[in-house]
């Protein structure tokens, strides 16, 4: 138990001071990705074949006896999801690359004789060159971690692994100061908010501390739904008292003594290590009742949403808490005045509250000086697509979509030609090429029609279709409108009834201007985000690809080869044996012609449906432009 900023510094020194007596330390990522791709059976190996030559320890044992050993750290997601299951070695800094268990044996060795196993490192697929350590791989070395700062350096269920990295040393500094200078020490970071918006935090964090209430609330937003996204479950799964911590400071600032924690039940790893979070410090004395001898008292609660992507919107997430069905409401009154059961209430993301604790332990300058006057700080993105290196990254803010792409991502894989980039998910906009030198930062997207979002950032090569690509988002925003206000809910269906007959041939030249009317009229006529950002991909891919959208409407083709309902198929005459199989296959009898004789195709009775390619054993029927 910890009951002193002292003793909690006393504390950080001797759990620091214990982990430095060990001989290394094995770090294997569990995060979802790489648990999927086997990490935890490489962890089991891992262990049991350190138990076999007597090198095993366990951090409990270090801290009580001081004896040497090797430990097994179970860490959060190291962001390289493109080369898991990963495994990083410390003091060494090794990292290795797409690990299966059978590499235990070697793995160990590595450790006893101070020298990598080379066919595990990360190899440049374009040089060739190796690269030992984690810090010079390109894919790090571009990045500036701070919400990600110990995601795969630290033990998310032991939090003794997060005090030892200086946890919970923010929220005893802001004990120290006022409530008022603490809201003023965020006010000068200039801290925006992660969640899409970027309004300023400090200014919520204001409005809701001036409004007078006997009971207030802070809840953290991490109903993350965006197809693709994956930031703030690897912030909560990887580094979860990072999350508390930057909600404590939060109610203290604001004036309440509860918050809620809103997730998803599909990230039920995340749900998992938050509660066990929460009943940890509250063990130690760092949530509950007079934290750190503060006089103040704080207590959390997971909530388990149920998956509506609507909720991530600010009142239909209260209303969920509420226990009533997630739709949003009018505004004003906003939450920061009239939330939770009526009570000023100050939502952030999870991306957001982790910036919170090294605001308050290093200082409002420190964090203004990184990115962008107006957008200080950094960004996390999940970088996903047809690009060489895919994963969660996090770079200062006005980094640009170049060196994303290019110097993180490796460049567009298979030597592809660089087409777009979907930024910030079914909300977000377009970017093409024109645009990879722009700035990644709130206002410079805004002026180009887009938006950071939450952070979600598909590559898109020359073999990408962008009508597809409007057409699934808006299945996706369509799917996900809770119906409350007509034009979300009628036009987003008519929007995407007007997009799958364009991807299916069907389309007419006034689908287009049907597009743009009736995308206009659901973005000024929407209640909440949802609504008024969900034309957003179909908007601007419209204005930067009208060529496209042309050749599917007009020339009835795909330019990118992707839309079935678009592909032509005829029988290359010369090489049809005429054994009919073709026509035996067709579906719909769109094939005709004599045994022995070369067939025809019918394409007005085609669907396109490929089964005459499949079934044609001399590659006779081909498809054409």
């Amino acid at each position: 138990m910890i009951h002193t900023t002292a003793e909690l510094i006393s504390a950080a020194e001797g759990f620091q001071r214990g982990i430095e007596k060990q001989d290394a330390s094995i770090l294997v990522c569990a995060g979802t990705g790489c648990a999927a791709n086997g990490s935890l059976e490489v962890f089991e190996a891992l262990r049991q074949t350190l138990k076999t030559r007597g090198l095993h320890i366990t951090i409990d044992y270090l801290l009580e006896d001081g004896c040497h050993g090797i430990t097994t750290v179970k860490s959060g997601c190291h962001g390289f999801c493109e080369m898991g299951p990963l495994v990083r070695l410390e003091p060494s800094g090794y990292l290795y690359t797409k690990v299966v268990p059978s590499d235990a044996a070697d793995i160990v060795d590595s450790i006893t004789h101070r020298k990598p196993v080379e066919r595990l490192l990360y190899r440049h697929p374009a040089s060739g060159e190796l690269y030992a350590t984690e810090s010079d791989i390109p894919f790090y070395k571009h990045q500036t971690r701070v919400s990600l700062k110990n995601c795969g350096a630290v033990d998310p269920e032991d939090i003794r692994s997060y005090i030892a990295q200086g946890g919970y040393q923010g929220a005893a500094n802001a004990l120290e100061l006022s409530k008022a200078q603490v809201v003023d020490e965020i006010l000068r970071s200039r801290l925006r908010g992660r969640g899409g918006g970027g309004f300023p935090t400090g200014r919520k964090w204001s409005i809701a501390a001036d409004t007078p209430a006997d009971q207030k609330y802070v809840i953290c937003n991490g109903d993350e739904g965006d197809p693709g996204a994956f930031m703030d479950r690897s912030v909560m799964e990887g580094d979860p008292h990072r999350v508390l911590e930057g909600l404590l400071i939060a109610g203290y600032a604001v004036g309440a003594d509860t918050g809620y924690i809103y997730v998803r039940a599909e990230y039920p790893l995340a749900v998992e290590r938050l509660r066990k979070a929460i009943t940890d410090a509250e063990a130690m004395g760092l949530l509950g009742s007079n934290i750190l001898n503060s006089g103040f008292s704080f207590r959390l609660h997971v909530k388990e949403g149920a998956g509506a992507f609507v909720c991530g919107e600010e009142s239909a997430l209260i209303a969920s808490i509420e226990g009533q069905r997630g739709m949003p409401r009018p505004k004003p009154p906003f939450p920061a005045v009239a939330g939770l059961w009526g009570k000023p209430t100050v939502i952030n993301n999870v991306e957001t509250l982790a910036c919170i604790p090294d605001i308050l332990r290093r200082g409002a300058a420190w964090f203004a000086g990184i990115g962008t006057p107006s957008s200080p700080g950094t960004k996390t993105f999940a970088l996903t697509g047809e690009v060489g290196n895919t994963g969660l990254i996090e770079v200062p803010m006005g980094a640009t979509l170049r060196d994303v792409v290019y110097k993180i991502g490796g460049g567009i894989r298979n030597d592809g030609t660089f087409k777009a980039v979907q930024i910030g998910g079914p909300s977000g906009g377009c970017l093409t090429e024109e645009h990879l030198d722009l700035p990644l930062d709130f206002d410079s997207l805004q002026q180009a029609r887009a938006m950071i979002g939450s952070g979600g950032l598909v590559v898109m090569d020359q073999n990408t279709c962008i009508v597809e690509v409007a057409r699934f988002f808006m299945n996706f925003t369509q799917y996900e409108s809770c119906g409350k206000c007509v034009l979300c809910r009628e036009g987003t269906k008519r929007m995407l009834e007007i997009l799958q007959a364009i991807v299916e041939g069907r389309g007419k030249p006034e689908h287009l201007d049907h597009l743009r009317e009736i995308g206009h009229a659901v973005q000024v006529g929407s209640l909440c985000g949802l609504g008024k950002t969900a034309p957003n991909p179909v908007l601007t891919t419209m204005e930067f690809f009208a060529d496209e959208y042309h050749a599917h409407v007009v020339e009835k083709r795909c330019p990118a080869g992707v839309c079935q309902g678009l592909k032509r198929y005829e029988v290359v005459t010369e090489d049809c044996r005429g054994c009919s199989k073709c026509a035996r296959m067709c579906p719909v009898q769109a094939i005709t012609g004599q045994v022995k004789q070369p067939y025809v195709i019918d394409r007005q009775k085609c669907i396109a449906c490929g089964a005459c390619v499949s079934a044609c054993k001399f590659g006779a029927i081909q498809e054409v432009a």
